[in-house]
């Protein structure tokens, strides 16, 4: 099965559900705010390395976190008191120590150039957030997603101190809740987020899930950060 080439006078997709085995549904294209957004509501997302052209998905299985589904362990509930939180205060240096950050079985990383400037893009249109912890003024974890509609599309985390990427992750599941989102799309499974509560889900089913939570909230806003 060969994978179409994006029309660069469009913004418009193959259906997810066209995707190869892999989970690729095109290649090509751009970055600007008008294609990522409109990829992120058709549950697409873009993930490429290096020197390879721009490459979107929309794998099955699909890694979701439904909010009351999250896992507060005792350890993680302790470590929370650790940590001061902030919403959208450094986004630039956390999706910049995202790129940074050294991953198991894996050789560099996908969050290149000009993806920092797309999703910093993103952020000054009020789409893209960060989740950032803190020690003594200094950020030390955090991580970043995309709010579509009533769903918060993860993108990826860092931690320089033990369970500060876990402990914004836990603040920004107990904010989701009272803002009345639906659930985290995880994108790819992964045993750190399994381990937290995720659970994988055939692409039928995480489609028909954001579309239904989507359809008549697509103006669904990030709130005013306030203490809960």
């Amino acid at each position: 099965m060969s994978i179409p080439e994006l029309n660069p006078y469009s913004l418009e997709f193959p259906h997810p559900c066209e995707a190869n085995q892999d989970g690729i549904v095109a290649w090509g294209g751009d970055l600007t705010p008008q294609r990522l957004i409109h990829a992120y509501q058709s549950g697409i997302f873009p993930w490429y390395s290096k020197n390879d052209p721009i490459i979107w998905w929309s794998p099955s299985p699909r890694l979701i976190m439904e909010l009351n589904d999250f896992k507060l362990k005792k350890s993680l509930k302790k470590s929370l008191k650790k940590f001061e939180y902030k919403f959208d205060t450094n986004f630039s240096a956390v999706i910049k120590k995202c790129g940074s950050a050294r991953r198991n079985n894996q050789n560099g990383t996908w969050i290149q150039p000009d993806i920092i400037r797309a999703y910093e893009e993103l952020h000054k249109m009020g789409i893209a957030h960060s989740i950032e912890s803190y020690q003594e003024g200094e950020l030390v974890g955090g991580l970043y997603g995309l709010a579509v509609g009533k769903v918060f599309c993860g993108e990826s985390m860092f931690a320089d101190v033990n369970d500060a990427s876990k402990s914004a992750y836990a603040t920004l599941v107990k904010h989701l809740k009272v803002w009345g989102y639906d659930f985290i799309d995880c994108q790819v499974p992964t045993d750190h987020l399994k381990s937290l509560g995720a659970k994988e889900v055939t692409r039928e089913y995480f489609l028909d899930r954001l579309y239904k939570v989507n359809e008549d909230n697509i103006n669904h806003k990030w709130k005013v950060i306030k203490e809960i």
